[in-house]
């Protein structure tokens, strides 16, 4: 805008006075303002790939994005700037020139340091012209998510607690199809047995439907995790964060079949296994202290329910109070930010790493 009033100055100073330099000096400046409009506003006509390796990882753990910058054009393509965006940070990518048909592949290491999901992308490309007199940026390419996993601590799963059936038995990942407790009436899959096919279900849905049983043996295990932000501050709630992690890690692992409860309302399906582990680590990569602080930590309507079975494990601040919780009779409750401390029930600690040293060491007496 300064070179255009300038030229514009430069013009009238000349048609004025009559002086030719001014009016040279005023053409030459439109004329720059043209070139820089015109190298601005052509877009490069490229095509861009992206992938993230690996795209669930632990915090601070290394993960690339990988760009593929391909010319598929029959003319050369000028080089260019570009900035890749990653969560709240920004990557400052160089792309050379590239003739016709070629590609080339950039990669840049990923922040990591902070639990959460990660958006990376998409990338916006700088146009410069040769004076420097305008810049244009276009957004091309599509995004990629980086899951960063809280960290997970060495744990043992426990064996104990209330059981929720009066006999104990083999532990069975898949659940055994035909034992007496239903878990749910779900669409039916190939390999599933016909003679358990619900048929008032599918008569109204018009789908074939079959009751899915789960092996009352199995063992349990119960998450609930503080979220009410006067439990416990920022840096001890990402503490937490691990050790309920940790633990869902190490439980689902070993066939128990788990379950992350919190005062916001979060409550995940009960499973085992590999299936499990995903959606719980899914879930705690996003979990904040999202609760009000006069919440409970469990909400009122799941405590007046039948108690969950098998270990139940809660995870709270220094002085918060598990309140109406405490009618589900935890087997554990875990209180960050405090000096190390372990006894039967209770277990303080400062961080995660003493209170899975501290679990660890009550599992193994």
């Amino acid at each position: 805008m300064t070179v255009v009033v300038s030229a514009v100055c430069c013009y009238l100073a000349g048609e004025l006075a009559g002086y030719m330099l001014f009016r040279a000096v005023a053409g030459v400046a439109v004329g720059a303002v043209v070139v820089a409009v015109v190298a601005t506003v052509v877009r490069p006509k490229v095509e861009i790939d992206r992938s993230v390796r690996p795209d669930r990882i632990e915090r601070g753990t290394a993960a690339l994005a990988t760009l593929v910058v391909r010319n598929e054009t029959s003319r050369r393509q000028g080089g260019f700037t570009a900035d890749d965006r990653v969560g709240a940070e920004t990557r400052k990518v160089w792309v050379r020139p590239l003739a016709p048909g070629a590609e080339a592949t950039y990669h840049y290491e990923l922040p990591t340091f902070r639990r959460g999901r990660l958006q990376a992308g998409p990338l916006v490309l700088n146009r410069f012209d040769p004076f420097g007199l305008a810049r244009g940026d276009r957004t091309v390419g599509s995004v990629a998510l980086l899951w960063v996993y809280p960290r997970l601590h060495p744990a043992r799963p426990v064996r104990a607690g209330h059981p929720r059936h009066h006999h104990d038995g083999p532990v069975t990942d898949p659940p055994l199809r035909g034992s007496a407790d239903l878990r749910e009436v779900r669409q039916y899959v190939i390999g599933d047995e016909v003679r358990y096919l619900h048929w008032k279900a599918t008569a109204r849905t018009g789908q074939l439907m079959v009751r899915d049983y789960a092996d009352p043996a199995q063992p349990r295990f119960t998450m609930v995790l503080d979220t009410r932000p006067g439990a416990m501050s920022a840096a001890v709630f990402e503490e937490a964060v691990e050790v309920a992690a940790s633990l869902l890690y190490a439980s689902a692992m070993a066939g128990q079949h788990c379950r992350l409860i919190t005062p916001a309302g979060l409550d995940t399906p009960v499973d085992s296994g590999l299936r499990v582990v995903r959606t719980l680590l899914d879930e705690l990569c996003l979990v904040a202290q999202d609760a009000a602080d006069d919440a409970p930590l469990v909400p009122v309507v799941q405590v007046t329910a039948a108690r969950p079975g098998g270990v139940l494990a809660m995870i709270t601040g220094p002085d918060a109070e598990v309140g109406v919780a405490g009618r589900w009779r935890p087997d554990m409750v875990i209180r960050l930010g405090v000096p190390p401390s372990s006894a039967l029930g209770r277990i303080g600690a400062p961080d995660a790493a003493g209170a899975m040293a501290a679990w660890n060491a009550l599992g193994a007496r």
